[in-house]
């Protein structure tokens, strides 16, 4: 895309966000909702939509909605109704989904994301509670489609947002956020992979300084980060240049194709699919009182931003770690055990999480929950470099070992005989070795080359295998240099 267009054009986003529920069983039903068994096991009388069944609402969806509505300062709706949604689709047995239409859960709240330093407050139009579809298999079936009825009724809470977001990454900057809270909040587990955190944008394309906002697209069913950007991208370069080469942006429904990278037309919408919305007779309106919001209140978690402020107050970290570190409530929580058990200053075991251990979890592709190595066990490495016993490169050998095995620090330290020297008369000994053998490189230091003390450190360290304090080396060789 030419530069002069981008200045020309502004980009309006809009997500929708699907997140499905942690909850043990279905929104209507007493199905269970785990991932991954056999298709059509998990689907009973009520989510199949046999004649004579009734929905019950599930007060754990309810309980979940609200926390979401709370964290988001949104306005919870006193009174919310639950509306039929008709349509014909192989994977919807009822031939409709029950949805909120009206009068939803949830309210106007808002998020606050920053992009490049920069804070941006995004709002959020509503959410409301809903049912899953199942879903269409058609990898095993030739010429044919087999249907899966294992995720139909399984809760979801639709996040609706306004069209507040201006470039791609302002949206993948609003849906990271997201994806951080409902997993704060323990309302959803976000598995991208699994379906449980998706994705549709809404995106259209106006003349900088309009007021109103221009035809749009939306792109359905994203489920990674990456692809979302990847999506808005490629559908803001299709509107421009379809609009610059004379065309006109029709509203219809697109769906991103991740291995050509493009989006393609799926149907088109009308102004609005006549769904029928029409209040569900089986089910009674959701009442809300205050009391029942001030017990939620009461249950909700330190949310991130209040965490990452409470970090750098208290643990003097930086942005960057503290970011890092509250990225997930379980990071977060090692780091607070590890700064406790280790009682070593915060610093120390916030560049050893962010660094060496975060990224031995990445290699291996873990969660923070299964790291090999804990906290009680960290903590005693920490010990060991905070009192001198081993030095920081040192420390990574016994962090690779303690890695793969269930040794301490301690055990692996003695059994390796890995121990910091710090006897000054050993030390004393061997540089006094190293400045009789290499008279040549002394009279290079003695006549102003202060480079060749590096070579100093190096020998004396080698021939003590990296075991004495290179604090006390330097010290030590700048004495006898003199």
């Amino acid at each position: 895309m030419g530069h002069h267009q981008e200045q020309k054009w502004e980009t309006v986003i809009g997500l929708e966000i699907h997140t499905q529920l942690a909850t043990q069983s279905k929104i209507f039903s007493g199905a269970a909702t785990a991932y991954g068994a056999e298709p059509n096991t998990q689907a009973c009388a009520v989510d199949l939509g046999l004649p004579g069944v009734l929905p019950v609402l599930n007060s754990e969806a309810v309980n979940m909605a609200v926390k979401f509505g709370l964290a988001i300062e949104a306005e919870i709706a006193p009174y919310s109704v639950f509306a039929r949604k008709n349509y014909f689709y192989p994977d919807l047995p009822k031939g409709y989904q029950i949805s909120q239409f009206e009068l939803p859960i949830v309210g106007k709240g808002h998020l606050d994301i920053d992009v490049d330093g920069t804070s941006k407050r995004i709002g959020i139009t509503r959410a409301h509670l809903e049912e899953d579809a199942g879903k269409s298999l058609h990898e095993n079936f030739h010429g044919m489609s087999g249907i899966d009825l294992n995720r139909a009724g399984t809760p979801l809470l639709e996040i609706v947002s306004e069209p507040d977001m201006r470039s791609a990454k302002e949206a993948v900057a609003y849906m990271r956020k997201l994806h951080e809270l409902v997993r704060y909040l323990g309302i959803c587990d976000g598995n991208m992979q699994e379906g449980s955190f998706r994705c549709d944008a809404n995106v259209s394309v106006r003349p900088k300084g309009q007021q109103e906002f221009g035809t749009r697209a939306e792109i359905k069913n994203i489920n990674s980060f990456r692809f979302v950007e990847k999506a808005i991208h490629h559908e803001v370069e299709r509107q421009i240049e379809l609009i610059e080469n004379g065309g006109k942006v029709v509203q219809e429904t697109r769906l991103y194709d991740a291995n050509k990278d493009e989006t393609r037309s799926m149907r088109s919408k009308e102004e609005a699919n006549d769904y029928r919305y029409f209040p569900d007779p089986d089910l009674l309106p959701v009442h809300i009182s205050e009391e029942f919001k001030a017990q939620i209140q009461l249950q909700l978690p330190e949310l991130p931003e209040a965490k990452k402020l409470r970090f750098k107050e208290r643990y003097q970290l930086d942005e960057e770690n503290a970011g890092i570190l509250t990225a997930s409530r379980q990071l977060a929580d090692y780091f607070e055990a590890l700064v406790k058990e280790s009682a070593c200053e915060a610093k120390l075991c916030a560049n050893w999480m962010t660094g060496d251990l975060l990224a031995a979890l990445n290699k291996a592709d873990l969660d923070i929950t299964e790291s090999p190595v804990d906290t009680r066990r960290l903590a005693g490495l920490m010990r060991r470099i905070h009192d001198d016993t081993i030095s920081g490169k040192i420390a990574k050998q016994v962090f690779d070992l303690m890695w793969q095995s269930n040794a301490t620090a301690d055990e692996i330290i003695a059994e390796k005989g890995l121990k910091q020297i710090t006897d000054t008369g050993a030390i004393e000994a061997i540089i006094d070795k190293i400045i009789a053998d290499n008279p040549d490189q002394v009279a290079q230091y003695l006549s102003g080359k202060d480079k060749v003390f590096g070579f100093f450190v190096g020998q004396v360290m080698k021939e003590m295998q990296g075991k004495a304090s290179p604090a006390e080396v330097n010290k030590m060789l700048k004495a006898k240099l003199k």
